[in-house]
């Protein structure tokens, strides 16, 4: 679960199918009590019909959890996302060495982290530049670029067009934070 509207549908399907949450969180469901077999058969149902998935194997768990780092301090934590290093940052939140995860995150997604964060970052870029509140100098201070040439020579990259040009069209090119 990557957003708001994912931990309302879960928390509302678990409820629905008679299980109790005691909190709903971003990638994570606290019960009360754990369930039987057949109630997790249920809730892996529910999940694959809703486009989640259950993780129950640590690797999985360390790349929800990098996912989530990732997410909340990208699109959650202005202040905090310009002043920090990601790699420093998710190493120490996850205790475990950055190539590791790193290594790990790739093996498991088919994709690098440094990637994966990457477009994070232009997803958040064109929820900015969408909303037309911020300039581009602005934009690329609240999210740690070095420089407006860098944000918007990574942006070409990834979405083909300059973030000028992709302000003016004005089209709703965003993704979902889940299909990232």
């Amino acid at each position: 679960m990557v957003c708001n509207r994912c931990i309302k549908v879960v928390g509302e399907e678990l409820i629905r199918l008679g299980i109790t949450p005691v909190s709903v969180e971003l990638g994570k469901v606290k019960l009360k009590s754990p369930l039987h077999s057949g109630e997790i058969d249920k809730v892996k149902e529910m999940l694959s019909i809703n486009g989640f998935e259950l993780i129950d194997d640590k690797k999985g768990r360390i790349i929800e959890k990098i996912k989530m780092l990732v997410i909340e301090l990208i699109h959650y934590q202005k202040e905090k996302a310009k002043h920090v290093n990601l790699s420093d940052f998710i190493a120490t939140e996850m205790g475990y060495d950055y190539s590791y995860l790193s290594n790990l995150f790739s093996s498991v997604e088919g994709v690098t982290l440094e990637k994966y964060i990457i477009h994070q970052k232009i997803e958040k870029i064109k929820e900015l530049l969408v909303y037309d509140e911020l300039n581009l100098s602005e934009i690329a201070f609240q999210l740690g670029y070095s420089s407006v040439q860098h944000l918007s020579s990574q942006f070409k990259k990834i979405i083909g067009l300059s973030p000028s040009h992709f302000r003016r069209i004005n089209e709703n090119r965003r993704k979902p934070l889940d299909k990232v």
